[in-house]
């Protein structure tokens, strides 16, 4: 599963922690990107690089909401859905954003491009709504600025 470029940059990340499991946040986050998702294998893998059991690991993959448990699409699609968001239309948005893609929440359409998540918080609370589209944030959003990101994204 994990390459041995990966295993060894794990080492790497895991010489410089005074323990295995401070190591953990850095180092899922690179089986994820290795992968795009944590697998259950990947997580065992993972244990047995770090010399923890597969308890540990899972659950500290399990508690935070960035570690993705089961396969997502090409562009992971998250609109924030807190307060400031809510306040500006962010449900608007996210029924827009299901429409557009036919899917709901919590699904990957059928070519396997998009996944569509709704989150607590994305830190962009003066820029509402924002959602996070991989490791890019749309701010200011709009039904318009929706459709014009979607077929952007459909172009790559």
């Amino acid at each position: 599963m994990l390459s041995d470029k990966a295993k060894s940059e794990i080492q790497q990340l895991k010489a410089r922690y005074p323990h295995p499991n401070s190591a953990l946040l850095p180092v899922l986050a690179l089986a994820q990107k290795e992968h795009g998702w944590l697998s259950p294998e990947v997580l065992e893998e993972v244990a047995e690089v770090m010399g923890l059991s597969p308890a540990q690991v899972g659950s500290v993959a399990s508690f935070y909401t960035m570690f993705n448990r089961r396969p997502v699409g090409k562009y992971l699609v998250q609109v924030c859905t807190n307060v400031a968001c809510s306040l500006l239309g962010a449900e608007h948005i996210v029924e827009h954003l299901k429409r557009q893609l036919g899917i709901n929440v919590g699904e990957t359409t059928p070519d396997g491009l998009f996944t569509l998540l709704e989150v607590e918080c994305l830190g962009s609370c003066g820029t509402a709504p924002v959602m996070q589209v991989n490791d890019t944030y749309y701010e200011n959003l709009t039904a318009e600025k929706i459709d014009q990101i979607l077929a952007e994204l459909r172009r790559r």
